[in-house]
């Protein structure tokens, strides 16, 4: 018995203008644009191998190792659409025929946990569908240069469609860089879709960081919370009818001209504006946790003694996401050391950690604790601030602005 099988990793997006609410919940259609940040996959990543036989009897799926249903109408959506797409074809290698509509093993993991606010449902079903179309063929093969970027792009914002229908956020996994989802008018939503502002080499002089507050699952579910929202929130009709697409039109400008005040301005209002209308809703929804509020204050206190050099961000969740300047890197960092202190990896952390981690997202990385020490500069203190116990943040990640999805084996046959 053989069969074909390729694995690919999608990254994390993290929202600079936020969508909170659905036009139509079926279609997954959102009642406002939205523009992510995408995060680099050395870091923060889905992983997902998919196999296809003639002789499996049933499609199949697991998640971090565990058999997962496959009943989740959002899977079957985006299988049953990414199966419209694909014809049976012939592979170039063994001449064999190939068809789409035989059944499959998905076997997808997370370096990060799952369901703890750090979209791991919008790079999982990106993977999904960027794996599936390479399984399908209906990606095209290859590497990807000058001459085909512009083809390979326009088939992603197809399949952006495709991937929003399973999580909204998803459809601007299919990117790297700084990418907008648009809202579209359309009922079927085949204009609601994503793609790219600029790739990832185009600011380069951005770094991340992730401050792990929880990697508990979130009680009340984005598509809960964002429906409890749109039904009782007072302030949303102001952020639909009047603000949010002004504020597309600035970040998109923001980012094209790298206005990093602007950029952090915005982000940091929307941020705010988001969990703001999350308070307001009847019952009130509260993501953000004490440390997430004790961050908040920290980067305010921050920003008030050296400029606008840092942002932050919050989706659905407690963990913070710090976009900021390089330039104010390693000042940040003491900043951070000194009210949230980190010490060095040992087993215990690695014990905790979830399935299928990589060393370098853990808090306590030797690497950046040894950048923390190196640092030449006098503790970074402010008269409003006291120190948090050291356990208050469970890790934190450095990273920055990544690509899109990426092939790690391409389609082979193999037994099974």
């Amino acid at each position: 018995m053989s069969g074909y099988s390729v694995t690919c990793t999608a990254p994390v997006n993290i929202a600079v203008i936020k969508y909170w609410g659905k036009r139509d919940v079926k279609l997954n259609l959102p009642l406002n644009g939205s523009i992510s940040g995408t995060l680099n996959q050395r870091d923060l990543k889905t992983t997902t191998k998919i196999t296809i036989s003639e002789s499996f009897k049933e499609d199949k799926m697991e998640l971090n190792g565990k058999e997962e249903s496959l009943e989740n109408p959002r899977v079957q959506t985006v299988l049953k659409e990414m199966r419209k797409l694909a014809k049976p074809y012939e592979n170039n290698k063994t001449g064999e025929m190939i068809d789409p509509n035989w059944n499959i093993r998905i076997e997808t993991s997370n370096n990060f946990p799952t369901a703890a606010g750090l979209a791991s449902s919008a790079s999982g079903y990106a993977c999904l569908v960027y794996t599936l179309g390479m399984l399908f063929n209906i990606l095209p093969q290859g590497e990807i240069n000058d001459d085909n970027r512009e083809e390979y792009n326009e088939v992603l914002t197809r399949l952006s469609e495709i991937a929003r229908r399973g999580s909204g956020s998803s459809s601007r996994s299919l990117f790297g860089g700084f990418v907008r989802w648009d809202v579209g008018i359309k009922e079927d939503g085949s204009d609601s879709i994503a793609y790219p502002i600029v790739d990832e080499t185009f600011w380069d002089d951005i770094e991340i960081l992730v401050l792990v507050v929880s990697k508990e699952k979130k009680k009340i579910g984005s598509t809960v919370g964002m429906q409890t929202s749109v039904a009782t929130s007072p302030l949303m009709e102001d952020r639909l009818n009047n603000i949010v697409q002004q504020r597309m039109i600035e970040m998109e400008n923001a980012i094209k001209e790298k206005d990093f005040e602007n950029f952090a301005n915005i982000t940091m209002v929307d941020s705010d504006d988001f969990h703001e209308i999350c308070h307001t809703t009847d019952p009130p929804i509260y993501y953000l946790n004490d440390i997430s509020k004790f961050i908040i204050q920290l980067v305010n206190s921050f920003n008030e003694k050296f400029g606008i050099n840092v942002a932050y961000t919050f989706d659905a969740g407690p963990n913070a996401v710090l976009y900021l300047k390089r330039s104010h890197l390693d000042l940040l960092l003491k900043a951070i050391y000194h009210y949230i202190p980190f010490t060095s990896n040992d087993d215990d952390n690695n014990n905790n950690n979830n399935n299928n981690n990589d060393s370098s997202i853990l808090t306590k990385d030797d690497e950046l604790l040894s950048r923390v020490n190196n640092i030449n500069q006098q503790e970074i203190t402010f008269d409003n601030l006291q120190p948090l116990p050291s356990d208050s943040v469970q890790y934190i990640i450095h990273t920055n602005v990544g690509p899109g999805p990426q092939i790690i084996d391409p389609l082979s046959k193999h037994d099974l």
